[in-house]
């Protein structure tokens, strides 16, 4: 599988939701495969909130493969020796895109907190630039899981039509209560935080030790991806064999789980980045900027691909099931899988085997 990795710049403006502008601004993406002469077999891959571009195949050097590895190269669902893939890095994240901590020219200083609020419809405004930068003005699909298929359906809405095919996982049409407020936790950890700093904090300088706030703030982030049967089988009521029971800060194996994903977590990713993806999760909503839900539902003309997870507990199974009813009332060319399922909102990272095979039948 032929990999490359670039940071397109781009001088002209980006008109944000807000009302504001980016200016200038960068856009790192990654591509598998070969473009075909008439440019029809592209995938546009969208990545979830913690997500990067670097969604399959190892760099030279690492052992870690991208995040959605098992579905995307030579011969899996999403085939590259068939396929071109890009998969993007969105605005406001941290590895490589213009986030907050990029410099805000024409100074060399961060944004940081003057960075512009974006949204789920502004990182699919960066995407299209970024497409007709690269000479590509249709889309054989759009695929993407939580985040990345709040992505998707905004590109089915927006830019009805730019893409063929529409796949959304484990999405949502409008982000709910239930998950704000686990959201909450992670925004208020990292701002109760004494090293954040009130967002003044230098680059660097959580590589070695992390933040705490941010580590806090994931762990309520992976319960709500997990789900209480999976936790039973991945952990049961296992105790650290080194910890002693009566010890106060004697940890269950769960427990220990939580500490070290999420304290790697917050070495690597930015808590700035962290605050501004998070809000744009959460202002979410398919029907801004139109009449109703139903109206917005209406626009799109792709064939839209829902796939829900029965134990997801951050985007529940229902929301998707409610989209594919409005497209069955409309008489517009949709498909819905609930996928049964104990691993939770993760399954869609995790149980590849359980739906791939609807990813390359849409795809063929």
């Amino acid at each position: 599988m032929k990999i490359e990795t670039k940071t397109a710049q781009f001088s002209s403006p980006l008109y944000l939701e807000s009302g504001r502008i980016l200016e200038p601004y960068e856009i790192s993406y990654e591509t598998y495969g070969e473009l075909n002469d008439d440019s029809s077999n592209v995938v546009l891959i969208c990545h979830a909130l913690s997500g990067s571009h670097h969604a399959a195949g190892i760099y030279e050097g690492e052992r870690k493969a991208g995040w959605w590895d098992g579905l995307i190269g030579d011969d899996k669902a999403i085939d590259t020796s068939k396929h071109f893939v890009i998969c993007t890095n969105v605005i406001g994240s941290c590895f490589g895109t213009t986030g907050p901590m990029s410099e805000n020219y024409p100074s060399e200083d961060p944004y940081r907190l003057k960075f512009p609020v974006v949204t789920i419809k502004d990182m699919v405004r960066a995407q299209m630039q970024l497409l007709s930068d690269l000479g590509i003005y249709h889309l054989k699909a759009i695929v993407g899981g939580s985040m990345g298929g709040m992505q998707a359906l905004q590109f089915a809405v927006d830019y009805p039509n730019f893409a063929d095919e529409i796949i959304s996982l484990a999405a949502t049409y409008a982000t709910r209560p239930w998950t704000m407020a686990f959201n909450k936790v992670a925004v208020e950890a990292i701002r109760r935080d004494p090293r954040f700093k009130h967002g003044n904090y230098e680059k660097g300088d959580f590589k070695e030790d992390g933040l705490d706030g941010l580590a806090i703030g994931r762990i309520a982030g992976h319960i709500s991806y997990l789900a209480p049967d999976s936790m039973d089988d991945k952990f049961g009521r296992n105790y650290v064999n080194n910890d002693g029971l009566f010890e106060l800060f004697g940890r269950y194996e769960v427990e220990r789980y939580m500490e070290y994903n999420t304290n790697n977590f917050s070495r690597i990713f930015d808590p700035l980045s962290y605050l501004y993806i998070v809000k744009a999760i959460n202002t979410f909503n398919l029907s801004r900027g139109y009449d109703s839900l139903h109206e917005a539902i209406q626009r799109i003309k792709a064939n839209v691909h829902l796939i829900s997870f029965s134990s997801d507990y951050l985007f529940f199974p229902s929301e998707m099931e409610h989209l594919a009813n409005m497209m069955q009332r409309n008489g517009q060319s949709y498909t819905y899988l609930e996928v049964e399922s104990n691993y939770g909102h993760d399954a869609f990272l995790v149980e590849l085997e359980k739906f791939e095979e609807n990813i390359k039948e849409v795809l063929q």
